[in-house]
């Protein structure tokens, strides 16, 4: 029975630090260009699930016995959601703010954050409550050796792996991800090699944003529940896990939200209110014994 427990218990983990990893990405990857801490980005993560369960209400009718399209199509709507009030919470908010004192920014990060919950909070149509999310695709226990799984963790460890992987080959080899690199390394220098900085920014808050409303889609599908707060907690601790890895740092992040999500895992097995403090705990051992992360580098940047 223990090794049935433990390999479970990693299995759910790898789940868990998955969609850790698509939030994680969204800050990482801003912090390395603008040096922002993004505080509303669990926010996209919360909008993407409503996205898609608004997408699920919209197509499901018309695609009856369709599972697949109706998936696909709630993933795309996630993360168009997501992408978009991403560029609008860049174009309105922080743009403006770009070359003032960071605080400012941060500042401006939360009120977004808080004005997307209460304002999502008071429309008629969604309001404070708990809705139950839609079962989008057949829900199916898998065996995994000797383990027994559901078929949607599955599904969130792959789309996970497939958008991490088109991730680093875009951020690799693609002109957009060399222009990101140019301008996280230096702006200016970027700027007069005739790069256009503000379009690298903004393309960097939306594939940040899509991410997060495909986590959105996927804790939807694996807890079938969604309100506007529900951005809080993991917006949180994909936060802690970034740090974790190394803001700034791609393979970082991953690397520390799927430690997390292990970390989260197995100290629930044992007591749930431990399992929700453990992020907490890592952040505090992270920031005393190597500040800048696994993977960062120093810095002299400050916020």
């Amino acid at each position: 029975m223990g090794t049935i427990f433990n390999l479970q218990q990693i299995i759910n983990g790898l789940q868990v630090g998955s969609i850790y990893a698509l939030i994680a990405l969204g800050y990482t990857m801003v912090y390395g260009i603008v040096r922002l801490i993004n505080f509303a980005h669990g926010d996209f993560f919360m909008l993407g699930a409503y996205a898609a369960y608004g997408a699920f209400f919209l197509f499901n009718a018309s695609l009856a016995g369709k599972g697949g399209a109706t998936a696909f199509l709630a993933l795309a709507a996630s993360m168009a959601a997501g992408a978009a009030v991403a560029l609008l919470a860049n174009r309105l908010a922080y743009r403006p703010l770009r070359y003032k004192p960071k605080l400012s920014s941060l500042i401006t990060a939360i009120g977004v954050s808080m004005f997307l919950e209460y304002f999502l909070s008071a429309l008629p149509a969604i309001g404070p409550s708990y809705r139950s999310f839609p079962e989008i695709l057949p829900k199916t226990q898998i065996a995994v050796g000797s383990a027994t799984i559901s078929n949607y963790v599955v599904i969130d460890i792959a789309v996970a792996a497939v958008l991490m992987i088109g991730l680093t080959a875009l951020v690799k080899w693609s002109p957009l991800g060399k222009a990101m690199r140019a301008v996280s390394q230096d702006k200016d220098a970027a700027r007069l090699m005739g790069i256009d900085v503000e379009r690298v920014i903004a393309w960097t808050f939306a594939i940040g944003g899509a991410f997060a409303g495909a986590a959105g889609l996927l804790s939807g599908m694996t807890y079938p529940r969604i309100f506007p707060y529900m951005g809080i907690q993991p917006g949180l601790k994909a936060f802690i896990a970034a740090v974790l890895g190394g803001i700034g740092n791609i393979p970082g992040a991953v690397l520390g939200a799927y430690i997390m999500g292990l970390a989260e895992t197995f100290a629930s097995a044992y007591n749930s209110l431990l399992g929700e403090g453990i992020a907490f705990a890592i952040l505090i051992a992270v920031l005393l014994v190597r500040p800048r992360g696994i993977l960062g580098e120093k810095t002299a940047d400050k916020i």
